[in-house]
């Protein structure tokens, strides 16, 4: 059996492996907090400057090496764009349409082989690259970011379900409804993705909702209904909706008034119900536990 295995094709082929690693893990949205505009402007320039370098390289197998990172970058380029900003049926055909097209010249052109670059070329195409790159980074993180300013309700009435006060009622109804708005505006000019800072709280100040219940804080609509991007200069209004499971024996006419105050935890006492509202890091302290959502900076 001959087991004569090449070496360096094996590292190449994991340089490769750990190459896509890295383009997939750049996309996500928890490192180096770019906008969505400019990581893809980024791939796409990576991809244009592997395949400069496959062009002009003429060692060994470094030029095929050079084309599959530039192959690489440009599948998750494409795959960015595609799942981050949504396009149509027909945009996603054109997209893949001309990328079949650009493609397929690219070999052509290399099994040619008539193509040569000079070496000074070439580092003016990588050297204006890598200029793009970092105008485009510094464009970036001089831009203005995506902000959340949450406005409550002074206070809200809440009325109890439909027969929850009759005789065989349940001992425990939810009130819910709106208590307010949280408002994110992107303040720059690329498409940045939007993540609802985290949001909890309590009731203090009534016997009618238990210490050990979990009040429900949520972001209306819900997530697989709004947006996950915003536009450069959008901005989106999201309502703040609570439940709260009272005992039903507290109430007599079917209805409950809260007052509704910002905090920073629920170590407070209040003389009327009053409905403390969590929002940011802070809300993750919250016992019961209730997160919604990745918390964000810059809540106002």
């Amino acid at each position: 059996m001959n087991l004569d295995i090449d070496g360096g094709k094996i590292l190449y082929a994991l340089g490769i492996a750990f190459a896509l690693g890295a383009f997939a893990y750049f996309v996500r949205d928890v490192v180096f907090g770019l906008s969505i505009t400019v990581k893809a402007a980024l791939l796409f320039v990576t991809f244009l400057a592997f395949l400069v370098v496959g062009f002009w390289i003429e060692r060994g197998a470094l030029d095929v090496v050079a084309y599959a990172l530039a192959a690489l970058a440009y599948f998750v380029f494409l795959a960015y764009i595609i799942t981050r900003y949504d396009p149509s049926e027909t945009g996603v055909f054109l997209l893949f349409t001309v990328s079949a097209a650009l493609f397929v010249g690219l070999g052509y052109v290399v099994r040619q082989g008539e193509l040569s670059i000079p070496d000074r070329t070439v580092g003016y195409v990588l050297f204006t690259l890598v200029a793009v790159g970092l105008v485009l980074v510094g464009a970036d993180v001089v831009s203005g970011e995506v902000t959340y300013t949450a406005e409550l309700d002074d206070e809200a009435t809440f009325t109890v379900p439909e027969g929850a006060l009759d005789a065989d009622g349940p001992e425990v109804v939810p009130l819910e409804g709106g208590i307010g708005t949280l408002t994110a505006r992107n303040e720059g000019v690329f498409t940045r993705p939007l993540t609802l800072p985290s949001i909890g709280g309590c009731v203090v100040g009534t016997d009618a909702v238990s210490d050990d219940v979990r009040v429900r804080f949520r972001y209306q609509p819900p997530s697989y209904e709004r947006a996950d991007r915003l536009a450069g200069g959008e901005e989106l209004e999201h309502e703040i909706h609570v439940e709260i499971p009272v005992q039903t024996n507290a109430t007599d006419d079917g209805s409950m008034t809260f007052a509704i105050e910002r905090g920073d935890d629920c170590d407070v006492s209040r003389e009327e119900p009053t409905i403390v509202v969590i929002v940011g890091e802070d809300a993750r302290e919250v016992r019961p536990p209730l997160v919604v959502g990745r918390s964000a900076e810059g809540v106002d």
